[in-house]
């Protein structure tokens, strides 16, 4: 924690040399992200039991993947109540942070309540940030690591007695994100990623005998529901808000330089078409030609860094395409409220804020993933 305040300390001491507008740009940014950052690390420093909660049994840090040498894991939420009858849906959790800070910690909280609420499995797992591997890892790599969590779970979650069947995907903030590119991109995938200017998606984990290819034939990465928690809809429009620019905090707070979401000589203007192939509102396909599960999308009233306006818009486009889809706005409420904890900056806590929205997302869960009870 005293190495944080430090680091934060040297940034702020360094604005002194910039424009005032840098200067107040940043700034807000370094108070939003502090705020995030200190929750989770309050998570992060007080680890609940292997039994997180009556009825539930927790099986932590299990590896997925190992790209590029680092290794993510996942816990698994597992009810074993009695009464539970048959495998149970799934729900995979993606961390948000602007793609920079946090992990999956961030979301215990929200792990323990759906699978001590409801007999769904969850499952909360980690990806790369774009800070890993020396600031190298690129924002398209991050999609395949949700992407790999997916095929994981799809393959390897019967044994928790999880359905892999009726399997959703949630995320917040960055990692709404993630679970809408799971959703949308998970029919596009290919060996060769993003190396060309028809890109596709390499999932970090493939089963044993798989390949991108074999996987995209056998119809590709399909999941029954999403949950979109004020989510990132449009990356390239956050990358012409000068997102991949120090006037984006969280740079700051990951310890890093800023740079492109693709790296040196990529950028928006010269290669739109990477951008869009990264942003959910770009890739919506009309339903005669491909449908989409049903996705609840949420955001609160007051959050103005994903805001309802860019909520309303993804839902807009997703009904005008024939697609399901449902929007809740909460009154009052600003971002990260799913989060852990307390945020004294957005003065929220779990306790008080997040159980209205993820009732309504537990209803919207056993609803839509039991229509697909075999």
């Amino acid at each position: 924690m005293c190495r944080f305040i430090s680091f934060q300390a040297k940034v702020i001491g360094a604005m002194m040399c910039w424009p005032r507008n840098l200067q107040q740009s940043l700034l807000r940014w370094l108070l939003i992200v502090s705020a995030l950052a200190v929750t989770s690390l309050s998570a992060q420093a007080q680890p609940r039991d292997q039994s997180a909660a009556a009825g539930v049994q927790v099986h932590r840090d299990i590896v997925y993947a190992t790209p590029a040498g680092q290794a993510l894991a996942l816990d698994i939420y597992q009810p074993v109540r009695q009464g539970i009858r048959g495998p149970m849906p799934v729900l995979v959790i993606f961390h948000g942070g602007g793609w920079l800070i946090n992990n999956k910690s961030i979301m215990q909280q929200m792990a323990e309540y759906v699978a001590t609420h409801a007999d769904i499995v969850v499952v909360n797992a980690d990806y790369r940030l774009l800070s890993a591997n020396f600031n190298t890892t690129r924002l398209y790599q991050i999609v395949e690591d949700a992407m790999g969590a997916t095929l994981w779970v799809q393959h390897n979650i019967a044994r928790y007695q999880g359905d892999p069947t009726r399997l959703a995907v949630t995320g917040d903030s960055a990692g709404g994100h993630l679970a809408a590119m799971v959703v949308l991109g998970g029919q596009n995938l290919s060996s060769q990623s993003f190396t060309s200017r028809q890109p596709g998606f390499n999932p970090s984990y493939l089963p044993p005998g798989a390949t991108a290819e074999s996987i995209q034939t056998a119809g590709g990465i399909r999941v029954q529901a999403a949950v979109l928690s004020y989510a990132v809809f449009d990356l390239q429009a956050r990358a012409f808000a000068e997102f991949e620019t120090a006037k984006n905090g969280f740079w700051a707070m990951g310890k890093v330089s800023p740079r492109g979401f693709f790296g040196a000589g990529i950028n928006v203007n010269s290669h739109p078409e990477l951008y869009q192939a990264l942003s959910p509102q770009w890739l919506i396909p009309q339903a005669s030609s491909r449908q989409l599960p049903p996705q609840f999308v949420h955001v609160g009233s007051l959050d103005d860094l994903t805001t309802p306006e860019s909520a309303r818009q993804y839902v807009s486009a997703l009904q005008q395409a024939g697609q399901p889809a449902e929007l809740h706005i909460y009154p009052g409420l600003k971002h990260a409220y799913l989060d852990n904890g307390c945020n004294s900056y957005f003065n929220q806590c779990f306790d008080r804020d997040a159980v209205g929205p993820l009732n309504d997302i537990i209803s919207f869960l056993t609803k839509t993933l039991n229509q697909h009870l075999q």
